[in-house]
């Protein structure tokens, strides 16, 4: 079986994406291996997932459940548009399959753990990159396979106290905080993205892949701006501010009439023009307040002023007003206000049409169309499908299906 040819041609639809061709096989589970999959099936990459016959834990993080209680809104989030390939690699069959998978891929992606793929014979240093020089390896870790803390596991909390985020997220008085979403694994995935992206553009010069090694320390300490830059000039060790900015001053949540707002004055052309606005014009000509300098030093007395007036407002007039004036402002707006907002749906962030309800492609390029999105695939949908068409014969098929590869016998797709 030759290199390319083990992959049914791949998807060459027009209007998908300029990833169209580009065959990515998708062997990892939760979030930061399967979301950087996702990201290049929306752009016309064919992605098979292969998922082991326990499941991606993640169909199971619920509620809420879609699909008849079958998956979980998590699970689906990170998986749509792939095709679902259902085996137990722990089994000599299994791996034999999974070979043959690699053989006509373009790029693959794990996150198993250290030292998995090598026990599996599919290391890449040693095996894969004499047998498939042009295969784009992404392996996506905790701390990375080898240095003092190599081969641990990671884990999107344990990454951001680890990391130093959990310090700096959090009012002054209160606990440290971990952010309100997976941020960590989230960076990761896009990085690996981007990763496996400028492996491509160098495997069009050079014509062999390479190693993208990514992991979720690299992707944590890559996000601590402005705090690690602050500490590195400065050296005083950054603190906990809430929803305050560290070094710009207005730049918070104020309670408006009907709820919570955001304000924003990055420099002294807005602050005018917010006080302006709100009828404090007189704060602008304050010595406290004449620069950002200024009002950081007296941050307390000038939140309380604004304070008084923004409690004024409504938060929709407000917003208008400062927008207006030229000031970033914005209401708080819960998830399902902003999924709903006119600019959302403008931007094409959320769909919701009958064959597919969920948030939608975030990269737009101005001459290169992306994928519509199709909903996440059941395990083991396309196993059948996908091994006929790199030539398993029905008898093959049967024999594999009786021994269990495919899952328990009934159950696979």
């Amino acid at each position: 079986m030759s290199p390319r040819g083990a992959w049914r041609a791949a998807d060459s639809a027009d209007g998908n994406g300029v990833l169209t061709g580009v065959r990515v096989l998708d062997l990892s589970r939760v979030l930061a291996g399967p979301f950087c999959a996702q990201t290049l099936a929306d752009h016309g990459a064919e992605v098979i997932k292969v998922e082991a016959p326990s499941g991606d834990e993640t169909r199971g993080w619920g509620p809420p459940f879609v699909d008849d209680g079958a998956s979980s809104a998590y699970y689906d989030s990170l998986n749509h548009s792939k095709e679902n390939v259902c085996l137990d690699l722990r089994t000599e069959q299994g791996r034999a399959i999974l070979a043959d998978l690699i053989a006509g891929a373009d790029v693959l992606i794990e996150n198993f753990k250290a030292g998995t793929m090598a026990r599996w014979g599919f290391d890449f240093e040693t095996v894969l990159a004499d047998r498939h020089p042009h295969l784009v390896y992404c392996r996506i870790t905790g701390f990375g396979v080898d240095g003092p803390m190599g081969g641990l596991p990671g884990y999107d909390a344990v990454l951001q106290s680890f990391g130093g985020l959990m310090s700096i997220n959090g009012y002054p008085d209160g606990s440290p905080l971990r952010v309100g979403v997976p941020i960590v694994d989230i960076v990761a995935a896009n990085m690996a993205v981007s990763g496996i992206l400028l492996a491509l553009l160098a495997r069009e010069r050079s014509g062999r892949g390479q190693l993208v090694d990514m992991t979720l320390l690299d992707s944590v300490v890559s996000i601590l701006h402005p705090h690690a830059a602050n500490w590195i000039a400065g050296g005083g060790i950054p603190q906990r501010t809430g929803d305050f900015h560290p070094t710009v001053v207005p730049y918070q949540v104020f309670p408006a009439r009907d709820g919570d707002f955001f304000v924003s004055a990055a420099n002294d052309r807005q602050f005018r023009s917010l006080v302006e606005t709100l009828g404090v014009a007189h704060l602008a000509d304050d010595p406290r307040f004449a620069s950002n300098r200024d009002r950081s030093a007296h941050r307390e007395v000038l939140a309380a002023a604004l304070g008084e007036r923004i409690a004024e407002y409504d938060r929709v007039d407000l917003a208008a007003r400062l927008e207006s004036a030229g000031v970033p402002a914005s209401s708080v707006n819960t998830i399902d206000e902003a999924l709903t907002s006119p600019q959302v749906r403008h931007r094409g962030l959320f769909i919701d049409t009958d064959d597919y309800r969920g948030v939608g492609v975030p990269i737009s390029l101005s001459s290169s169309s992306h994928r519509t999105p199709r909903p996440a695939a059941a395990r083991g949908a396309h196993t059948t499908e996908v091994l006929e068409a790199m030539g398993y014969d029905p008898e093959q098929l049967a024999r594999l299906r009786a021994a269990g590869v495919f899952g328990d016998p009934g159950q696979e797709g």
